[in-house]
């Protein structure tokens, strides 16, 4: 069944993201027939880290996630609305959005990558691709809203044309210079103050599922069912977050990565000083869930495990998982079977743990977003783990 409430979008006067239906059955989103295509004007905006894996190794996978996540933080604010299509891949984002937005987009990813650069040390490459000149290479670009909870929704990409997109940004094509050394976005509402989750099924499943080369859909879309029932059993496998939202066991974690979307502690030292009077302010009252004001630290609590992305359909099934290690067991064999055949490329990675970076532009609203991804290499080592295309 189609989710009501739509709201108006501020990314295009026509109206075409704003119109699309909104499904809040997950398993709904793995047919074809759900996705829309975007207008031929649109553009696509494409982010990832340069040897992230290295990163991740060196155990900078905080940063690397807080990198992708900055794109959809800084394009949100510009847009002033997160209801906009975009996908965060861990080690990178993606997105989708008029011509007449490509000046501000263009900006805008050039100021993040200006800004890992310089708060991180990371090289983000960054590219802007016309949905036209996909279409022209033979791919498409389609989209469905999915409505994770009655104030949040996100994008949901089909038709090969995203990954046909990046596969060409990483050839160097289209590729947009960061901008000057001292560039700094706008990345209020950024936060990472949470603690890294704990599996209490047993082990956090980063998992990609993408159609096989030549693959028939019907088969693909008859393994992306029998993945959804798997995971269907709530004993066995849930979301990476535990009911009651995550961890805060220190007032100071990932201060200074949130320092740095300030513009850096030792540059802003009253700012960074707020800062840190807002983390224990925010430490105590969540700690102890004390309303205050406009804001009730039980719903928020609420919201925030209800508006998590946690899984995805991004030209095939992304998902992170708290299951148990059978579970994992049984998804893998399925899924090596399916490559076996053709149906189906895979990648799979285990951790002890899922991290989550957060984009709240008031606490006291609603429509607060939020990225898991598994707290050793993620989403960036499931991929690793992909066969090639061919």
């Amino acid at each position: 069944m189609e989710a009501g409430g739509q709201k108006a979008s501020p990314i295009d006067a026509a109206g075409f993201y704003a119109r699309l239906p909104l499904y809040d059955r997950f398993s709904q989103l793995s047919d074809p027939a759900v996705y829309t295509p975007v207008p031929d004007d649109w553009v696509l905006g494409l982010s990832d880290i340069v040897r992230s894996t290295d990163a991740i190794q060196a155990g900078r996978y905080k940063e690397v996630n807080t990198a992708a996540a900055s794109v959809i933080a800084t394009l949100s604010n510009k847009l002033g609305s997160s209801d906009f299509p975009f996908v965060f891949g861990g080690d990178g984002a993606s997105f989708a959005l008029p011509a007449s937005k490509a000046d501000m987009a263009r900006e805008a990813l050039a100021a993040v990558a200006a800004w890992v650069r310089d708060a991180f040390g990371l090289e983000l490459r960054i590219a802007l691709v016309p949905v036209s000149e996909v279409r022209a290479k033979g791919h498409d670009v389609r989209i469905a809203r999915f409505a994770v909870s009655p104030d949040v929704t996100y994008a949901m990409f089909a038709g090969g044309g995203l990954a046909h997109a990046e596969r060409r940004m990483k050839e160097g094509e289209y590729a947009i210079p960061p901008a000057a050394p001292g560039t700094m976005p706008d990345l209020s509402g950024l936060s990472c103050q949470f603690d890294t989750i704990i599996p209490e099924r047993g082990v956090i499943l980063s998992m990609i599922v993408l159609p096989g080369a030549g693959a028939e859909p019907t088969a693909f879309h008859a393994l992306i069912g029998k993945v959804l029932a798997l995971t269907e059993d709530r004993q066995e496998s849930g979301r990476p977050l535990p009911e009651r939202g995550p961890s805060l066991t220190s007032p100071f974690n990932g201060l200074e990565i949130e320092a740095k979307a300030m513009g850096g502690s030792g540059k802003q030292p009253f700012a960074y000083l707020r800062l840190i009077v807002y983390r224990l302010m925010s430490f105590v009252i969540l700690g102890l869930g004390l309303p205050v004001g406009g804001f009730n630290p039980a719903k928020y609590r609420h919201q925030l495990v209800e508006n998590t992305d946690f899984r995805k359909f991004d030209d095939g099934l992304h998902m992170t998982l708290d299951c148990t290690l059978a579970l994992a067991d049984r998804l893998e064999a399925l899924l090596s079977d399916a490559d076996k055949e053709g149906t189906a490329r895979y990648g799979l990675h285990r951790q002890d743990a899922a991290l989550m970076t957060c984009f709240v532009p008031s606490p006291t609203r609603a429509d607060h977003i939020h990225f898991v991804d598994g707290a050793m290499g993620g989403y960036a080592m499931a991929a690793r783990a992909l066969k090639p295309v061919g």
